[in-house]
C-alpha cells in the first residue's frame, strides 16, 4: 500500500487534486489569481504537511512556453520603438546586481554561516534551476540553493500583489487574454508551432530559459511581420498559472524542521533585504522619469521572470519594459555565474597570489 501511494501517477494525482481544491477555495472566496495562489498556497501546506506530492515535469516546462508566445505576442513596432526610452532604466541593472552581491554574498556568509559557493549562489536572484546547477557545479550545497530560492519566489509572488494592490492601486483584473472559442484557427496553429519550435529549437541551441525565451523570440518575429495579433487564449493562461503555482509549492516537498529554522528561514530574511534594494531603484526610476511605478516595481522585483511576467499581464503594465529588465538581470547573472565559479573550489576562492 505504501508503494502504491508513492507511485509517481498516484502523486500527481493527489497533487492535482490538492491544487484544484486550492483553486476552486480561492475563486470562491474571490481571492486574486486563484489558479496561481490556490494551488502554490495549498502545494505549499501539502508539502509542509509531508503528502505524496509530485510535480509535473515537462508538462510544467511546457506550461511556461505558454508565457512565452504571450510575452512575444505583445512585441510590437511600438515595442521596439520604445527600447531607447529603455536604455537608461536598463542600465540600472548591473548596479543593481552589484549591490545585491555586495550585500548578499556577506550576508550568508557571516550571518547564516554558508559556504563561499553557497552564499554567491543563494544571492543572485537568477533563475532557480540555472542557480542550483551553476552553484552545485561550484561546490555549493544544492538543497539549500535549491530551498533558498524557492522562498524567494514564494514570498515575492505573495507580496507582489498586495504591495501592487495596496501601494500603487492596481486591479489585478485585467483580462490575462481572449476566450480560446473567440481567436482564429490559423493563429492558434501559430502559436502552438512558436511554442514548441522556441522551446526545443533554444534547447538545442543551448538557449537559456529556452521554455519562455524561445517561444518568445518566434512568437515576436510572427508578431513584427503581422501573422500573429493575439496572446494565447484566457484558458491557457489559467492553466500556465495552475502549474506555476504547483511547482512553486511543490519545492518545498521534503523539507525538514531543520532546513525551515535555517535554511528556509535564511531566505524569508535574504527576501527583505532584497525588497528593500529593489523599492529603492524602482523609486529611483520612477522619480527619473524613466518609468511608469507599476512597471518599474515589477521589472526590479526579483521574482521569477515567469511569475512577473503573469503579473504584468494581470497588471496591464507594460509587459515589454518588464521582460526587459527581468531578461537582463538574468543574462548577466548567468554570464557571470560560471566566471564565479573559476574563482571558487570547495567553497574557498582561490590564492591570489598564485
Amino acid at each position: 500500500m505504501r508503494n502504491q501511494c508513492h507511485h509517481p501517477v498516484r502523486r500527481r494525482a493527489v497533487t492535482v487534486a490538492l491544487a484544484a481544491t486550492g483553486a476552486a477555495l480561492f475563486a470562491a472566496l474571490g481571492l486574486p489569481l486563484p489558479f496561481l495562489f490556490g494551488p502554490m498556497a495549498f502545494c505549499l501546506a501539502g508539502a509542509l504537511a509531508h503528502m505524496p506530492l509530485k510535480g509535473f515535469g515537462q508538462v510544467s516546462v511546457a506550461a511556461r512556453t505558454i508565457l512565452g508566445v504571450a510575452v512575444g505576442a505583445s512585441i510590437t513596432p511600438q515595442v521596439i520603438a520604445d527600447l531607447p526610452r529603455m536604455a537608461l532604466s536598463v542600465a540600472l541593472i548591473p548596479p543593481f546586481i552589484a549591490i545585491i552581491a555586495l550585500v548578499g554574498v556577506p550576508f550568508f556568509r557571516r550571518v547564516w554561516g554558508f559556504d563561499t559557493p553557497t552564499a554567491y549562489y543563494a544571492a543572485m536572484p537568477g533563475g532557480l534551476q540555472d542557480m542550483v546547477i551553476f552553484g552545485t557545479e561550484a561546490g555549493g550545497n544544492p538543497r539549500t540553493l535549491s530551498l533558498i530560492h524557492a522562498t524567494r519566489v514564494l514570498i515575492i509572488v505573495t507580496l507582489a500583489p498586495v504591495v501592487l494592490t495596496q501601494v500603487y492601486g492596481a486591479a489585478l483584473s485585467n483580462p490575462i487574454g481572449a476566450p480560446l472559442r473567440t481567436l482564429p484557427l490559423h493563429e492558434l496553429g501559430l502559436m502552438v508551432l512558436a511554442a514548441l519550435i522556441g522551446w526545443k529549437g533554444g534547447e538545442r541551441v543551448g538557449l537559456f530559459g529556452a521554455s519562455i525565451l524561445g517561444p518568445m523570440i518566434v512568437t515576436a518575429s510572427l508578431s513584427l511581420a503581422g501573422l500573429i495579433h493575439f496572446r494565447p487564449p484566457a484558458e491557457a493562461v489559467l492553466a500556465a498559472q495552475f502549474l506555476i503555482g504547483c511547482g512553486i509549492g511543490v519545492q518545498f516537498l521534503g523539507v525538514t524542521w531543520k532546513e525551515l529554522t535555517r535554511v528556509v528561514a535564511a531566505g524569508v530574511a535574504y527576501v527583505l533585504l532584497l525588497a528593500v534594494l529593489a523599492a529603492g531603484f524602482a523609486g529611483a526610476v520612477t522619480a527619473l522619469g524613466l518609468g511608469q511605478p507599476i512597471p518599474a516595481f515589477l521589472a526590479f522585483a526579483p521574482g521569477g521572470q515567469a511569475e512577473m511576467t503573469v503579473l504584468a499581464i494581470v497588471t496591464g503594465a507594460d509587459l515589454g519594459f518588464v521582460i526587459t529588465h527581468h531578461l537582463t538581470r538574468i543574462v548577466l547573472v548567468i554570464i557571470g555565474a560560471p566566471l564565479v565559479a573559476r574563482f571558487m573550489h570547495g567553497g574557498t576562492l582561490p590564492d591570489s597570489s598564485r
